[in-house]
């Protein structure tokens, strides 16, 4: 579970940077994508400059992992599209009359999305961290290290009391 964990990480740290550097180009050089629904690449971009700062990267890497980015948009972009799509479907049970059956399809679907989501999303990542030097590996994973005991002791200390054993 960890390692998922650890591995996931890792993979949103990478859309990260890979959002920062394609927002660090001039305007002049590259048109805004549109915004798309939830969790989006242009979301993260002053955490995407953070990393980019922070490991140093080298124009080459910027260019390459920019890149990247705009190669999986477009399958980015017609997945939310489609989760969006079953969000407002799904909207209909809530606000008129419900259906089980109904809604339980449009859960399948939507999980189904998910998982694709997923899959892109960490190929995506996975390219942007192939993208690093060996050091530069390293430091993220500093980073993240230090990220993830943050949000521990956060879980921690927002835990409730342990019941008292009789």
């Amino acid at each position: 579970m960890k390692s998922f964990r650890f591995r996931l990480l890792i993979a949103a740290l990478a859309v990260l940077m890979g959002s920062a550097i394609a927002k660090s180009q001039t305007a002049a050089d590259t048109t805004p994508a549109p915004p798309m629904h939830g969790h989006e690449f242009g979301m993260h971009e002053h955490m995407m400059g953070f990393f980019a700062h922070q490991l140093n990267l080298t124009d080459e890497q910027k260019t390459q992992m920019k890149a990247v980015m705009q190669k999986e948009h477009p399958a980015m972009k017609a997945l939310f599209q489609q989760e969006h799509q079953v969000d407002l479907q799904l909207r209909q049970y809530v606000e008129g009359n419900y259906d089980e059956a109904k809604v339980q399809a449009l859960a399948n679907q939507k999980a189904q999305i998910q998982a694709q989501k997923t899959v892109a999303e960490t190929r995506t990542h996975n390219q942007l961290y192939q993208l690093l030097t060996a050091d530069q590996q390293s430091q993220l994973k500093d980073i993240e290290a230090k990220h993830e005991a943050r949000m521990q002791e956060r879980m921690n200390r927002q835990a409730p009391p342990a019941a008292p054993e009789q």
